[in-house]
């Protein structure tokens, strides 16, 4: 029997825009979606398409403190008042890396409708599984922005489903930083076991994420960290979700798993330094999808995330929807997506769907974080007894 896949459409995403300079550009999630139509995978058997509205107040303060929620909407509408001391408690400072905008509130809000809708459509039943693109805000705190996120829609749709009845949901976030805020979220909560691969916060913004997170007192081993050191390359972030994800996952035997894809593990994105290539990324896709088919009887939310370059994200989400679906893609891209692509970013793009370079670093350095990048595992390992 076929699977049954919702994709939510990204419409009214642009509108979450932190500014013509900023690294999160609204552009890449659309380029996505619009790569992912261009190859016909919208079209394939048993894909559904949908559009969300925006979460509402009440979905948003199961996670997020009502006074933040409040603070959100007063500076959304009055954008200039965050240059006051207050913003920056709420880490919505003008010049910060989350800076209010005009609509905030709004905008954020329909991503976490996106998302929300997107795992109530596999909770209930008229899904197996669901893609999100425009989704994967995972840095903001119940109390505070951070880290390009107001919201954090994973944790709302997470909870969404708690409160529809779930009672083990797992969340496997594979972007090159710590999902931190929904960790936090969720640190005391038996039910949600969440679980991060990323490069280290020796190394890296939001500088969390070590083996010793691992749950608060009323839900120990409720977290799973693995932090790989800079340049740690394909084969420890490979076996961080093979030998230590997926087994830990099995144990907790999630009725749904809830996934973040950030693609800024890759090599060529300027905000990090884990260098794992795009042919890795379909293997851990692969694994993923497999732990889903095996261990939540195929139910699996799939979000996006992070990924800074137009030239990886596009094609990393358009792979992950093809693995879900069990689509074979072209290898050359569609040659009108891409010359639309190549306008809009003024980018010369990578033509064919897998093509890659190769990281300049020096082979000394890539031996010595790829071992090193192998004793975290294997310490992992260790630590939650697999």
């Amino acid at each position: 029997m076929s699977m049954r896949t919702t994709f939510v459409l990204p419409d009214g995403s642009t509108a979450y825009d932190l500014g013509d300079d900023h690294p999160l550009n609204p552009l890449r999630r659309m380029l996505a979606a619009d790569l992912i139509r261009a190859c016909g995978l919208l079209e394939r058997e048993g894909v559904t398409s949908i559009t969300a509205g925006p979460a509402t107040d009440d979905q948003i303060e199961r996670v997020h403190a009502p006074a933040y929620v409040a603070a959100v909407r007063q500076f959304s509408r009055s954008p200039a008042l965050a240059a006051s001391w207050e913003a920056g408690q709420w880490g919505l400072a003008a010049g910060g890396d989350t800076p209010a905008f005009l609509g905030m509130h709004e905008a954020a809000a329909q991503i976490c409708g996106a998302s929300v809708a997107a795992a109530m459509a596999v909770w209930e039943g008229r899904a197996d599984q669901a893609f999100s693109p425009q989704g994967g805000l995972h840095h903001a705190f119940a109390n505070r922005a951070a880290g390009f996120c107001i919201y954090n829609d994973p944790a709302v749709a997470i909870q969404s489903m708690l409160d529809a009845g779930a009672e083990r949901v797992a969340y496997i976030d594979i972007d090159v930083h710590h999902g931190d805020g929904t960790q936090w979220i969720f640190y005391d909560e038996p039910r949600v076991l969440t679980c991060s691969v990323h490069e280290s916060g020796q190394f890296l913004f939001p500088g969390t994420g070590a083996l010793d997170e691992r749950g608060g007192p009323q839900a120990p081993n409720s977290a799973i960290n693995i932090p790989l050191p800079a340049h740690a390359g394909d084969t420890p972030y490979i076996r961080a979700v093979s030998d230590v994800i997926v087994p830990a996952v099995e144990d907790f035997r999630p009725e749904v798993i809830v996934t973040q894809n950030g693609a800024d593990p890759h090599y060529a994105d300027p905000l990090a330094h884990l260098q794992v290539s795009l042919a890795a990324l379909p293997i851990v896709y692969q694994a993923i999808g497999e732990l889903a088919a095996s261990s939540a009887a195929g139910r699996l939310v799939a979000l996006g995330g992070g990924g800074y370059t137009f030239d990886v994200v596009p094609r990393a989400w358009t792979i992950l929807f093809a693995e879900m679906i069990g689509a074979q893609l072209p290898e050359e891209l569609p040659a009108e997506w891409l010359a639309a692509a190549q306008e809009r970013t003024g980018e010369t793009l990578t033509p064919t769907m897998t093509g890659d370079g190769v990281p300049e670093v020096p082979a000394d350095v890539r031996a010595a974080a790829d071992i090193a990048g192998e004793k975290v595992v294997d310490e992992a390992r260790s630590a939650f007894g697999l």
